[in-house]
């Protein structure tokens, strides 16, 4: 399977621009399922932006209806 790491690119919103698994959703999943943390493109703009990944946060965020 063929990564298409130009289209993601266009859809990611991970502000952390340095990352070396940006637009590799892959890596990035793996990444951060292993850390307990859930990638930055799965929360709203203003969630994503405190780098808060964790499981706790996104749970939070559901339980508020913001995700």
């Amino acid at each position: 399977m063929d990564c298409k790491l130009t289209n993601n690119l266009e859809r990611c919103t991970c502000t952390y621009e340095n990352c070396p698994r940006k637009g590799t959703c892959c890596d990035c999943l793996n990444y951060h399922l292993a850390k307990r943390q859930v990638p930055g493109c799965f929360f709203p703009r203003d969630a994503e932006r405190t780098y808060d990944r964790s499981f706790e946060h996104f749970a939070r965020l559901v339980t508020e209806k913001r995700v």
